[in-house]
């Protein structure tokens, strides 16, 4: 087995990890919001639970999303300026802007926010009751996803070998 072929088992594991985890959430979400349609239109008593428990899987949501994205490379790049360099230039860029992600995914997401989980521990939300620090989990352990995902990334980029993941979405 390759090395190219441990990467592409390891992308597809962790992809199919985060894939569940978000479609999961997704799928909670619209329950939770049909929960509350229905609470309010039909029963005349809203749930206000829900509103929160939806706006938290919302956050979730778009963090495990990210990580899903920048795994598969399937995130947003402004390609305008990088096509009109050279394929030498355009694979430096490419490397440095995986590195640039890198190092934000480390140094915000995990570290930056890891303070925030500790700091925000003994607060709590007004009508769960539970532990912000509980919903800001998700920004270290989303960042945990990035880093590994740019780590892959920049293998590929610096052995140029493309995953089957990846080919022609760079």
């Amino acid at each position: 087995m390759t090395t190219l072929d441990r990467l592409n088992r390891v992308r597809r594991a962790l992809g199919g990890v985060l894939a569940a985890f978000a479609g999961a959430l997704l799928v909670s979400m619209t329950l939770l919001v049909l929960y509350q349609v229905f609470t309010r239109y039909v029963l005349g008593t809203p749930a206000a639970f829900t509103e929160e428990l939806v706006r938290y899987a919302l956050i979730w949501t778009s963090m495990i999303s990210a990580a899903y994205a920048f795994l598969h490379r399937k995130h947003m790049a402004l390609v305008v300026l990088r096509g009109r360099f050279s394929p030498a230039v355009r694979h430096v860029l490419v490397i440095a802007s995986d590195v640039l992600v890198l190092v934000f995914s480390v140094v915000v997401l995990v570290i930056g926010g890891t303070m925030l989980v500790l700091s925000a521990a003994t607060n709590y939300s007004a009508l769960l009751g539970i532990s912000r620090g509980l919903v800001y989990t998700i920004g270290p352990i989303a960042g945990l996803a990035i880093a590994f995902a740019q780590v892959l990334n920049i293998w590929e980029d610096l052995t140029r070998e493309v995953s089957i993941e990846t080919e022609g979405t760079d």
